[in-house]
């Protein structure tokens, strides 16, 4: 099964993410990897660099960012695992070198199922 991990920034601190948890970030990664269940991962721009696309009463309409959402989506993680709790296990990693490595760091990480032609057949 596919999941799609998605990093949302609730409390920014005010310093820079520390290089160690920078690194350690990279080795969960490289382990992921490793393990066959890391597909794909990448940082996300600003919703100032995004747009909007929605379909509201029949009329599609396009809004170029930057959106008032009270978290920013800076991340995102695709696994390829036997489980839902495997995924959240890895999300769960990650999270906890956040809160261990950058103090004041708040966020949250939604596991998403992705859906593959398998699960319609």
């Amino acid at each position: 099964m596919r999941y799609l991990i998605t990093l949302a920034i609730t409390a920014r601190p005010d310093t820079p993410p520390p290089g160690e948890l920078l690194e350690a970030v990279n080795k969960l990664g490289e382990d992921a990897t490793k393990a066959g269940a890391l597909l794909d991962n990448g940082g996300l721009a600003p919703s100032a660099e995004g747009a909007r696309v929605e379909v509201v009463g029949g009329k599609l309409t396009v809004t170029d960012g930057p959106f008032a959402e009270a978290k920013e989506l800076v991340s995102y993680a695709l696994y390829q695992v036997r489980s839902k709790e495997e995924a959240v296990e890895w999300g769960s990693r990650f999270m906890k070198l956040h809160r261990d490595m950058w103090p004041g760091f708040e966020g949250e990480a939604i596991v998403h199922r992705v859906y593959g032609p398998e699960d319609f057949a």
